[in-house]
């Protein structure tokens, strides 16, 4: 192999960070030349102003200097035609018609939609400390924040405010937190913007657009964070994906697990699978010993037992009360991976590897784990 041809195959190599592809299948390798050990690259991003850009380049700049016999090199960037960027979008839409839905019930993705019969169980710090966990286990994990009113996702992963998908014509490219490509109505709000207050059909819209215009690529799973109780947006993703799976979030309280058996039933309403309850903020334990159930106890067995009435439903973690898991999420950083020994992360590290395992959705994917 020529020593061009080393530097083109390295260069190819390199991940857009947004894409999570190689930019040798995304075309956007132009022509490589090498005369007395300098490299001339060519490059092309999807957009002007692509958020990208700085760290292809890096990337790019560093694959070539790896190859044997490069002394320095230089990278031109340039950026795709439209002709160019329409060729890419049908790529990565594989065959798929603009804004079809492509987490039908022939997808290999898993959907899972955390829900909750009230608001404060903590099940958005759930959602996302579970996305990450599941990520940091190698699986590819997209998160979408269906909680309109109440959006807290991408401040629970560090997002920074301000931050907006990549637009490549009719496709956005969703931000990637810890692994986990997210979206969320809160990258959409104008400066000064803090309300969402919107009914019905707007919210229909939203959700929709998310699920048809995002492109999140070949998921493992897609967790949906719901609003709580059981409004226009519960029933808007029924219609959707009555094929889902649903986990529901209680604290061991009965005013809050009274509730949350109520969402697990109206999901089961429009067909979709309650695949086990979480509870939440349960008892804990002070370094001399002491046991501490704050909330009370038995909330999250009570909501799997008055579901199992109807189909098993088992109680798939109880998750400890935890000042680190709120201060991660107020600060951006969750706690599975900040602190993996605390003990509510420890529940949620093994909540993540129980649902992986689960079953369906993930058969037929290379993943590195054994398949239940």
């Amino acid at each position: 192999m020529s020593t061009a041809d080393a530097v083109t195959a390295a260069v190819a190599a390199v991940t857009d960070p947004e894409l999570r592809r190689p930019i040798g299948d995304l075309d956007m390798v132009r022509g490589i030349t090498v005369d007395d050990g300098r490299a001339h690259v060519g490059i092309v991003l999807t957009i002007v102003g692509c958020p990208a850009a700085a760290r292809i380049e890096s990337d790019v700049r560093a694959a070539a200097a790896s190859v044997p016999g490069i002394r320095a090199v230089d990278v031109e960037v340039g950026v795709m035609t439209p002709t160019e960027r329409k060729a890419l979008t049908e790529k990565l839409r594989a065959g798929r018609a603009p804004r079809r839905m492509p987490f039908g019930p022939d997808s290999l993705t898993r959907v899972i939609l955390v829900s909750s019969g009230k608001g404060g169980v903590g099940k958005s710090t759930m959602t996302a400390n579970l996305a990450v966990a599941l990520a940091d286990q190698g699986l590819a994990v997209g998160l979408v924040d269906a909680d309109v009113h109440g959006f807290s996702i991408p401040g629970l992963l560090g997002i920074p405010a301000g931050t907006q998908p990549t637009r490549i014509d009719d496709l956005m490219l969703p931000p990637v937190a810890y692994g986990v490509k997210t979206i969320s109505i809160g990258m959409f709000l104008r400066d000064g913007e803090a309300v969402v207050a919107w009914r019905g059909p707007m919210l229909h819209r939203t959700v929709q657009q998310f699920l048809t215009d995002v492109f999140f690529g070949d998921l493992d799973i897609l967790l949906i964070d719901m609003p709580p109780g059981t409004g226009d947006i519960a029933i808007s993703i029924g219609q959707l994906l009555p094929h889902a799976e649903v986990l529901v979030v209680t604290t061991p309280q009965a005013a809050a697990s009274d509730v949350a058996i109520r969402s697990g039933l109206v999901a089961r309403q429009t067909g979709q699978r309650v695949i086990g309850v979480v509870e939440n903020m349960g008892a804990f334990t002070l370094p001399d010993g002491t046991v501490v159930d704050l909330f009370g106890s038995g909330g999250g067995a009570a909501v799997a037992a008055a579901l199992s009435e109807t189909a098993p439903t088992p109680l798939l973690a109880s998750i400890p009360l935890s000042p680190a898991l709120r201060a991660g999420g107020d600060a951006g950083l969750p706690l599975v991976l900040d602190d993996s020994d605390d003990p509510a992360a420890v529940a949620i590290r093994e909540l993540a590897r129980t649902l992986a395992t689960q079953g369906r959705g993930l058969v037929g994917r290379s993943l590195p784990m054994t398949l239940g």
